[in-house]
C-alpha cells in the first residue's frame, strides 16, 4: 500500500506539471515530468528532485527543439498544493538545462514567417551601388566544424536571384544569453554587401537566443556548445521560480 500510495501521489504530481508545460507549447511529440518524492515528503513540501524531458517540443518563433532536458536537486514545494497534485515552489530553485538542436530545426525556423518577414527589403550594396533585396530561402548545416549558411536574394529593382553562402564558427556571447557568430567566412556572392551576411548572422544569434527556449517561470544562462554533425547541443544553468501550470 505504500508504495502504491507514492506511486499515485507522485503519477498528480507528474501529470499536472506535464499539462502546465504542455499549456505553454505550440506542438510536442513526448514530453515527460518525473518528481521524485513520496506522500509524506510531498505533505512537508520536500521533493528529491524534478526532472523534465521533451521531444519535438515546437516553442515561439516556430522554433522547434529536437531535445530538451531539465534536472533540478532537492526543491520546497507548498505542502498543501503538493498534497492537492499541484507544484508551487515555497521558493526557487537551480537546475541544469540540456538543449538539442538540429540543422532541420534552425533551417525550418529561418523560412517560418517570423523570421522570414524580417530578411525582406533589406537596404544592401550590390556591384558597389545601394539596392534593395529580399532573402527568400536560407539553409542552416551543421558539417561538425561550425556552421554553413546558404541563402537565396532576391534583387528587387532587377528581380534577378543571387546565391548567398558563409560559414562561421558559434560562440557564447558574454552574457551567456545567446550563440553569436564569429569568423565569418563568405563561400558565394563576394561581389554582394557584408550586409547581407550582417542581417543573416543577425537573425541566427537572435533565434540561438536562450529566451526563445525558456518556459514561465524558468530562466536560463548559456554554460556550454557543442557542434556535432547535424546537431547543435546547449548546456545551461537554470534558475527556476516557478513551475509552468495549466490555465484554470
Amino acid at each position: 500500500m505504500p508504495q502504491e500510495e507514492r506511486g499515485l501521489g507522485e503519477q498528480a504530481l507528474n501529470k499536472a506539471a506535464e499539462i502546465g508545460l504542455s499549456s505553454q507549447l505550440d506542438q510536442v511529440e513526448e514530453l515527460e515530468v518525473d518528481v521524485q518524492t513520496n506522500p509524506l515528503s510531498a505533505v512537508q513540501g520536500n521533493v528529491d528532485s524534478v526532472s523534465i524531458e521533451g521531444k519535438g517540443m515546437v516553442m515561439q518563433g516556430d522554433l522547434r527543439v529536437e531535445e530538451l532536458q531539465v534536472n533540478t536537486g532537492s526543491v520546497k514545494l507548498n505542502g498543501m498544493s503538493a498534497a492537492f497534485g499541484k507544484i508551487e515552489l515555497e521558493q526557487p530553485t537551480d537546475a541544469t538545462t540540456h538543449v538539442v538542436l538540429t540543422e532541420q530545426d534552425i533551417t525550418r525556423a529561418f523560412n517560418s514567417e517570423f523570421i522570414h518577414t524580417k530578411l525582406q527589403n533589406l537596404e544592401v550594396n550590390v556591384d558597389g551601388k545601394p539596392t534593395t533585396v529580399d532573402i527568400q530561402e536560407v539553409k542552416f548545416q551543421l558539417p561538425g566544424n561550425g556552421i554553413k549558411l546558404n541563402a537565396q536574394i532576391r534583387l528587387q529593382d532587377t528581380g534577378e536571384t543571387k546565391p548567398v553562402s558563409f560559414t562561421a564558427t558559434p560562440r557564447m556571447s558574454p552574457d551567456g544569453e545567446r550563440i553569436i557568430l564569429e569568423d565569418i567566412q563568405d563561400q558565394e556572392g563576394k561581389d554582394l554587401s557584408p550586409e547581407l551576411t550582417d542581417a543573416l548572422s543577425e537573425k541566427a544569434s537572435e533565434l540561438l537566443n536562450l529566451r526563445n527556449f525558456q518556459l514561465e517561470g524558468m530562466s536560463f544562462r548559456l554554460q556550454g556548445l557543442d557542434v556535432q554533425q547535424g546537431r547543435l547541443t546547449l548546456q545551461a544553468e537554470t534558475h527556476v521560480e516557478k513551475f509552468p501550470l495549466s490555465e484554470e
